[in-house]
């Protein structure tokens, strides 16, 4: 698949309404999670002029996964909605710690069943090129609000990740601040330091 990257106008035409599609699909529809919706298009008041999108297209350019970058010295999703999740830590705000949210690699559409192999493959792809944006922004760690299941799959992978805090019930699901550090061994893990067939766009 190819990982396209950029803000809102640096995407190619139609991809960012595309993208929100996607993401009403995923959140709204499948998880079933309360987010504001126009119409069948799902974005928030994060959704700027210089957000960071890290878009995965499939081979007929339909969306087949995404992620979002927002640096923590501006207003994010954590810090404005979900600060009791840093459980007693200070927020963030440094140039060098940037937040992940809207992280999805669920398939949809035509191309709904997927084997657990090419999941996995799926999400180390999109996850390798949404460190290699954030890297090139300046990050040097991430933050983000999760599940209990990407924890495991992150651990699984050897991405050095670390909980804020113990987990909190977000309707009614365990939800957990993460630390993601962009370190050697979250590179390692990702394939980073070896060539890479993923094409990424900007």
């Amino acid at each position: 698949m190819m990982v396209v990257t950029g803000t809102a106008c640096q995407l190619p035409s139609g991809l960012e309404v595309s993208l929100a599609a996607y993401r009403h699909s995923v959140f709204v529809e499948a998880l079933g999670w309360q987010l504001p919706v126009e119409g069948w298009l799902e974005r928030d008041q994060f959704d700027r002029d210089d957000t960071v999108y890290v878009v995965a297209q499939g081979e007929r350019g339909e969306v087949c996964g995404c992620a979002r970058l927002l640096p923590t010295t501006k207003a994010y999703l954590l810090g404005d909605v979900f600060p009791e999740m840093m459980n007693g830590s200070p927020l963030p705000h440094d140039p060098q710690i940037w937040e992940l949210s809207r992280f999805a690699t669920m398939p949809v559409g035509d191309s709904q069943v997927v084997s657990r192999e090419e999941a996995r493959a799926r999400f180390c792809t999109l996850f390798a090129a949404m460190v290699e944006v954030a890297s090139a922004h300046g990050a040097s760690r991430l933050i983000t609000v999760t599940a209990l299941g990407v924890e495991r799959i992150l651990r699984s992978i050897g991405i050095h990740a670390h909980r804020v805090g113990p987990p909190r019930i977000v309707d009614g699901k365990p939800t957990l601040a993460m630390w993601i550090e962009l370190d050697g061994q979250t590179h390692q893990a990702l394939g980073l330091r070896a060539a890479s067939d993923v094409s990424v766009r900007q």
